[in-house]
């Protein structure tokens, strides 16, 4: 079991930073998390590369 990966990203409703954690053993995931600042559901779409980097991409639900 590999460990978490730990990302800051923006909530595209407030723009507060975020520390979100990622799982490395899945090359890509899209799921839905609450900001934890002001509890708006956030799409969070994450790929890993080759090499393991996660890229992060976060919108709005309704987008």
């Amino acid at each position: 079991m590999s460990a978490l990966d730990s990302v800051i990203v923006q909530c595209p409703y407030c723009w507060e930073a975020l520390d979100i954690s990622v799982d490395p053993s899945v090359a890509e995931q899209e799921y839905v998390e609450d900001c934890q600042v002001c509890c708006q559901p956030i799409l969070l779409r994450v790929i890993f590369d080759d090499n393991l980097v996660p890229y992060v991409e976060a919108r709005a639900e309704n987008e």
